[in-house]
């Protein structure tokens, strides 16, 4: 089973992702959103979405970053106190990003909410995987201890030699299974990746830095008096 889930797979995810990408992109483009349901349930929206993004962003520019430059990545932790405070920051974020999805799956599982009947099956295996990965991330952080130590040394060079088209599981076979299985649903999200609202990551709305003002006119009574707004 390693040398499928750490050698076939991570490539298997990124083709799939790449490919099928290109091709909604290029047959289907203006499904390129996040599909927002404020308009259902603003109130809730507000505190899962704040606080999953708020979350998970910088969890994830923290296994970026360390992915990349492991070196810079094992000299900052190097530290106890640095290490201990990076642990420490980590797992709030972790538990932040639990409450986030948690919210934004419970304000779809009501039986009058409007928002069930919006969410297709692919929103609840999305939500499903991505509850996954947060919650064995916490629970990495929590009996895996030292994981801004190890990684580095573990994952890392795992992922770096499947970028050199040269994978070598060896160091991640060893990890206990959640931690394996964390791994593995990372890159299950990428294969989803294309198939899914994910794709609204993508979509950096770069053109409103140079379009031009949209001019918005109040029509009726209540906007009577008012003059155009740029």
């Amino acid at each position: 089973m390693n040398a499928f889930f750490f050698v076939a797979w991570p490539y298997v995810a990124w083709v799939l992702a790449i490919v099928a990408g290109i091709y909604r992109y290029f047959t289907a483009r203006y499904t390129y959103s996040s599909l927002s349901s404020e308009m259902l349930a603003s109130r809730s929206l507000f505190w899962g979405s704040v606080s999953w993004h708020y979350g998970i962003i910088p969890i994830l520019l923290a296994h970026l970053l360390a992915g990349v430059f492991p070196s810079a990545a094992a000299a900052a932790v190097s530290r106890p106190g640095a290490l201990l405070g990076l642990e420490v920051v980590g797992l709030a974020l972790a538990f932040l990003s639990i409450l986030g999805i948690a919210t934004l799956i419970g304000r779809r599982l009501g039986t009058r909410s409007p928002l069930r009947r919006e969410t297709s099956g692919m929103d609840w295996v999305l939500l499903a995987v991505l509850a996954l990965q947060v919650v064995t991330g916490a629970g990495i952080a929590l009996f895996v201890r030292w994981g801004s130590r190890w990684y580095p040394y573990t994952a890392a060079p795992w992922f770096w030699s499947i970028v050199r088209l040269d994978p070598d599981p060896a160091k991640v076979a060893a990890l206990p299974g959640f931690v394996q299985l964390h791994f593995v649903s990372g890159f299950l999200l990428i294969a989803l990746f294309p198939f899914t609202r994910l794709v609204h990551l993508v979509t950096v709305p770069v053109t409103y830095l140079w379009r031009p003002y949209q001019i918005v006119s109040w029509l009726g009574r209540r906007g009577a008096g008012r003059s155009p707004m740029p």
